[in-house]
């Protein structure tokens, strides 16, 4: 079956290119999918969600932070009808201020609690680790060991060859902030201190979380803080100078979800993709797309270049408090670190 969703997922996107402009208008309805991972991963999940619904499928890739912003803009008529893929936090923030509708769906009695909504209005599909994305080569002309700890990316010898995205339109750069909260046990001013001090240290902040695995490998940042898929996704392309190394004080990770979205144009297609998305076949073709995150289904088998998670020394990740602090924590960090990128 798997192998038959894949053939199919090729003609789609040899027919229709996987754009939001070139999906055809016909089939039973059209669904729009707001989605927040790599353009890759957008793209298969969508041509296999099509070929096998006949529903046409189209998407808006954008990065967790400007999805939160562009629901917030549409709010009352909603151009998509889900959502998928982002940090949990964003969700909790989005369901705070009604932009999520409440469904539970049958495929997700395997989720675990703490990785799903109480009340239904977001479910997770994957999981992902923070990460240090280094450049061995730029490490070496720098005289420095891959980092191992938070403390590390304050070196002076790092001034301007860090790489981190900023927290307003990533997922992944906030997931980094909250992690620094939660092992400054949630004191601002200690959390403000060590990110003024990091932003010493950044030579630009970019809008997209997996843009700096490819300014590091690239050898224009001797450290990128990245999920570690997404550096995983930087070497296998290519990227051999990269490695991956994680903090020993813990690090953060997300819980990747999806939502059906508040007053969505078609609510039953959405369902119908949150219903897949469960799945363990629909979690299994992210590998086809260089997508090594973990997936939620215990049924559905990793990719063999996914973090090991029992072999990490995590934070006690709490999604509804980071969701709860997002918009508070973002715009200090907009006016005391660093404005926004263009």
């Amino acid at each position: 079956m798997l192998a038959a969703t894949v053939a199919l997922i090729f003609v789609v996107l040899t027919a229709c290119g996987g754009t939001d402009d070139e999906v055809p208008a016909s089939g039973p309805g059209r669904l729009e999918v707001l989605c927040t991972v790599e353009e890759s991963w957008c793209r298969v999940m969508v041509a296999a969600f099509e070929a096998e619904t006949g529903i046409a499928t189209s998407y808006e890739r954008l990065g967790s932070g400007d999805a939160l912003a562009a629901l917030r803009a549409s709010k009352g008529s909603p151009k998509y009808s889900v959502w998928w893929g982002g940090p949990a936090d964003g969700y909790v923030a989005a369901k705070a201020e009604g932009l999520l509708e409440r469904y539970v769906s049958a495929n997700a009695t395997s989720v675990p609690a703490a990785s799903k909504d109480a009340e239904g209005a977001w479910t997770g599909v994957y999981v992902g680790a923070l990460s240090f994305c280094s450049n061995r080569a730029e490490l070496a002309r720098l005289g420095l060991a891959a980092p191992g700890s938070w403390q590390e990316l304050l070196s002076p010898a790092l001034t301007g060859r860090i790489s981190i995205a900023h927290p307003s339109s990533s997922g992944t750069a906030y997931t980094a902030l909250w992690t620094v909260m939660t092992l400054n046990r949630f004191d601002e001013a200690a959390t403000f201190a060590y990110l003024g001090a990091l932003n010493a240290n950044v030579g630009e902040y970019t809008r997209s979380g997996a843009a700096p695995a490819g300014i590091a490998g690239r050898g224009d940042a001797a450290v990128a803080v990245v999920f570690a898929h997404d550096c995983a996704m930087a070497i296998d392309g290519g990227a051999k100078d990269l490695v991956i190394s994680f903090p020993r004080e813990g690090t953060g990770y997300e819980t990747g979800a999806t939502a059906l979205l508040a007053g969505a144009p078609n609510p039953e297609a959405g369902k119908k993709w949150v219903d897949w998305v469960l799945g363990a076949e629909a979690q299994e073709l992210g590998a086809g797309a260089k997508a090594f995150q973990i997936p939620m289904n215990p049924d559905a088998k990793a990719p063999a270049l996914s973090v090991k998670l029992g072999s990490l020394a995590l934070v006690d990740y709490d999604f509804t408090k980071a969701g709860q602090q997002r918009q508070a924590l973002t715009s200090r960090f907009e006016r005391e670190v660093a404005p926004p990128p263009r």
